[in-house]
């Protein structure tokens, strides 16, 4: 039985009695058929429980099976690791490995004689692959196409957001061990640790999606895991316009603009949909220029033919091999860029930017975090400020009123949604006033 994946000449684990009986336990509560009540004497009618009480009950019995299923599926997952040769997985398809776990499943059960009803046995073998292969507890989440963002505090609140609002999901881990042993799945795929030492990381899933996460002791009561979902298929200026974001004369001004070569940026808070009306904006180029995309994350899907696509680096263990935002930015303009897009200026690349689109790159955009137009203006002086260069205020303020053309401002609404309010032109100076 499983002799493809399973370990060559390795004694069989012994049975566990322990999981035997409490998961026996488990199934026969949550089987168990409710007793037959004796009929009461004809003087005392018998009161109906209240509605409240059953389902406290209910909700109790439901609490302590997921429970007992979740023991269930560690111990199994020890077993999991001690049968299976994992350098084996590698090439193995997804249904032989399904069928595989399947089948060392069943002979587990057996041994240990916990019957499981086929919905129990179909979930159970579903959470064993995730573990196996995936990220665990989180692989549903990732698969589900309406989910935008997952937020672990700890290992037993789990937040998504659907639409806009944050919504606490039943899905947990069973402890911080099996949470930090997801989270060191993720980072060394990356190549990099997380540790006392290295209490924090920032990563990339294999599908794309930002990741960051935050363990102890830095993280005071457990350990935090942001993911941003990478969206597969990107929303179009006719997406945005049908979801009510733009309206049909934003859209149409903003091809132009685009098509004419102007240098915009798109401003506004985090989650305000800046990303996502960058690659919008994008789709307005034409395909005979060549672009240059930067970013710290990749996130940019553009559709053109001629594009090269560069992503930072941070530095190493020992904090050498760090490549910044500017970095690339100063090499990009050694590339023959027409247009040069960044997907997010946070500091001193910012000097660098603008230095492009002053200097021929005619057309190049990039996003900023702002709630305003006019605040936008001011971090992007406080960003030159920060680049360490020593420059009047009015001859930064001149520099930045040359170089961009447009700024379009986005903002997330209380009821979640995402609109462009504002698109504002920059005509120059007046006085020391852009």
């Amino acid at each position: 039985m499983f002799s493809r994946f399973k370990k060559a000449d390795e004694p069989k684990s012994a049975p566990m009695a322990q999981v035997g009986s409490g998961s026996a336990t488990a199934r026969a509560d949550a089987v168990a058929k409710p007793a037959i009540a004796l009929p009461r004497p004809a003087a005392v009618p018998a009161a109906p429980p209240p509605k409240a009480a059953a389902e406290a009950v209910a909700s109790d019995k439901e609490k302590k099976r997921k429970e007992r299923l979740q023991e269930l599926k560690v111990e199994l997952h020890k077993r999991l690791l001690d049968n299976l040769n994992l350098a084996a997985l590698e090439h193995a398809s997804e249904a032989s490995l399904k069928q595989e776990i399947a089948s060392i499943t069943s002979e587990a059960l057996e041994e240990i004689s916990v019957a499981l009803n086929k919905e129990d046995r179909v979930t159970l073998n579903q959470e064993l692959y995730d573990e196996v292969m995936g990220l665990g507890p989180l692989e549903p989440l990732l698969k589900d196409e309406s989910v935008n963002d997952i937020l672990v505090n700890g290992p037993h609140r789990i937040f998504v957001e659907r639409g806009g609002k944050l919504t606490l999901t039943d899905i947990t881990f069973k402890d911080e061990r099996h949470l930090l042993r997801i989270i060191d799945k993720i980072v060394s795929a990356v190549g990099r640790r997380v540790d006392e030492s290295n209490p924090y990381c920032d990563a990339r899933l294999a599908d794309g999606s930002r990741f960051n996460c935050m363990v102890p002791p830095v993280a005071v009561d457990c350990s935090l895991v942001s993911i941003r979902k990478f969206k597969k298929d990107k929303l179009g200026v006719p997406d945005l316009v049908r979801f009510g974001a733009f309206t049909e004369e934003m859209a149409a001004y903003l091809q132009a603009a685009v098509s004419c070569r102007l240098n915009i940026i798109v401003s506004g808070g985090t989650g305000s949909g800046k990303t996502t009306t960058l690659n919008a904006l994008s789709s307005f180029i034409d395909n005979t220029e060549r672009v240059l995309t930067i970013e710290d994350t990749a996130e940019l899907q553009l559709q053109q033919v001629h594009v090269g696509r560069m992503e930072s680096r941070p530095p190493n263990v020992e904090g050498k091999g760090a490549v910044t935002q500017r970095d690339c930015l100063r090499n990009a303009l050694r590339m023959r860029p027409d247009r040069i897009i960044v997907g997010e200026t946070r500091g001193e690349e910012v000097i660098d930017m603008l230095q492009a689109m002053n200097t021929g790159h005619d057309g190049s955009m990039t996003t900023i975090h702002a709630n305003s137009a006019r605040d936008g203006i001011s971090r992007l002086e406080n960003m030159v400020a920060m680049a360490g260069i020593e420059m009047p205020l009015k001859a930064v303020r001149s520099q930045i009123a040359s170089a961009v053309n447009l700024i379009v401002q986005a903002s997330r609404l209380q009821d979640g949604s995402r609109r462009m309010v504002s698109i504002t032109e920059i005509t120059g100076m007046e006085g020391e006033v852009i």
